[in-house]
């Protein structure tokens, strides 16, 4: 399937109420809305086709760089494709969802996760801390290093309300992340959260978030999530 066909597929699969809310949550034109549960005929077809990938990225259209996210191949893509992606990211559906999600499937996830959430730019450093939530929400425990996993406790816990807004939604869902899905550190996540306390982030013409990690965690203890590992990342 070329790329000229999947486009007109997507364009098919659009509706007007999914792209309301997609530019409503910062996505620009082109943009067809389709929502993504309509993809999955699709890449069953195609399956994983990197060229193909690359080609609906670079189209700049939204559901064409979500679908590409879906049929990517996670371990052909280096570290300057990623950078690539991540600087073509225009908002957090795409940074967060699209390119954080590719990388948590790599073999260089931490690697690449590690430098954008150094880099001192918004979208780049909730990417790098979306992806480590996609990674402990998946992968097991020992694949994870304990004290490098407490050291960004300690970086959220000391720069969280001071970092950009869509740094500190993915900061505090990294918090809950730990302290549901990382048990070593389950303890030292739900002390952390209480510590953190309310984190507030304003949202472009919309109402202020109000976030409580402490909150979330315990709600999936109390219904015996801790401990949670998602199947895939990817859907």
């Amino acid at each position: 399937m070329d790329l000229e066909t999947v486009m007109q597929e997507l364009e098919a699969l659009g509706k007007e109420r999914m792209k309301k809310m997609y530019i409503n949550n910062g996505a620009h034109e082109p943009v067809f809305g389709v929502a993504t549960g309509a993809m999955k005929p699709l890449s069953k077809n195609i399956k994983i086709n990197q060229q193909l990938a690359e080609e609906l990225y670079a189209t700049g259209n939204y559901d064409a760089m979500y679908f590409a996210g879906v049929i990517a191949d996670p371990n052909a893509m280096t570290e300057s494709d990623y950078d690539r992606w991540m600087d073509a990211a225009y908002f957090y559906m795409l940074s967060n969802y699209v390119v954080a999600v590719t990388l948590s499937e790599s073999d260089i996830a931490q690697e690449v996760a590690d430098k954008w959430i150094a880099s001192g730019e918004e979208l780049k450093m909730s990417a790098g801390w979306s992806c480590y939530c996609w990674l402990l929400g998946n992968r097991k425990d020992a694949e994870f290093s304990e004290s490098k996993i407490s050291k960004m406790l300690d970086l959220v816990q000391k720069t969280i309300h001071d970092s950009p807004e869509r740094t500190k939604a993915s900061m505090n869902n990294f918090l809950s992340t730990v302290g549901i899905s990382y048990l070593p550190l389950h303890e030292k996540a739900v002390e952390t959260a209480k510590t953190v306390g309310i984190v507030e982030v304003v949202r472009d013409k919309k109402k202020n978030s109000f976030l409580n990690a402490s909150e979330g965690i315990q709600k999936q203890v109390d219904k015996d999530k801790l401990g949670f590992k998602r199947r895939y990342v990817r859907c």
